[in-house]
């Protein structure tokens, strides 16, 4: 009898997958996108307080930076924020001279990174299916 195919595949597939994505013209929308989050997370700290946690950096277009919000009472505190947001930009070597803010139906914060999110199954509950996990392994098949 053979030994059964691991279901696992090896972690380094993801991350060939990506390279392979990366490296072909295909991987323009990628590369733009990782790039506008990462010009996101050096803007955040440079914003006042009050914004920083409720707009994004969507999108730079030339000298044309356009920001995401979650509702209109904060385009409206953007808008007011307009020459603090151009100088944040600038701080951080972006050419910026114009803003524009947009409303979004979904909130504008970047996804929950797998450290940041809080354990929703409780330890018990983890305890409880390993052992009923174990208890399924101790049950042998019956052959018919």
């Amino acid at each position: 009898m053979s030994e059964p195919k691991s279901s696992v595949r090896s972690r380094s597939a993801p991350r060939q997958a990506l390279e392979a994505v990366m490296a072909d013209k295909a991987g323009n929308p990628l590369r733009r996108a990782l790039w506008l989050d990462a010009m996101d997370r050096q803007l955040r700290p440079h914003l006042p307080p009050a914004l920083a946690n409720r707009c994004r950096l969507a999108n730079v277009d030339g000298e044309h930076l356009v920001f995401l919000v979650e509702s209109p009472v904060w385009h409206a505190k953007v808008r007011l924020a307009e020459n603090q947001l151009l100088d944040a930009a600038r701080s951080i070597g972006l050419k910026a001279t114009r803003v524009t803010v947009k409303t979004a139906t979904a909130p504008p914060h970047s996804p929950v990174r797998n450290d940041q999110r809080s354990s929703a199954v409780s330890d018990a509950t983890h305890k409880g299916l390993r052992d009923a996990l174990a208890a399924l392994e101790d049950v042998k098949p019956s052959r018919s």
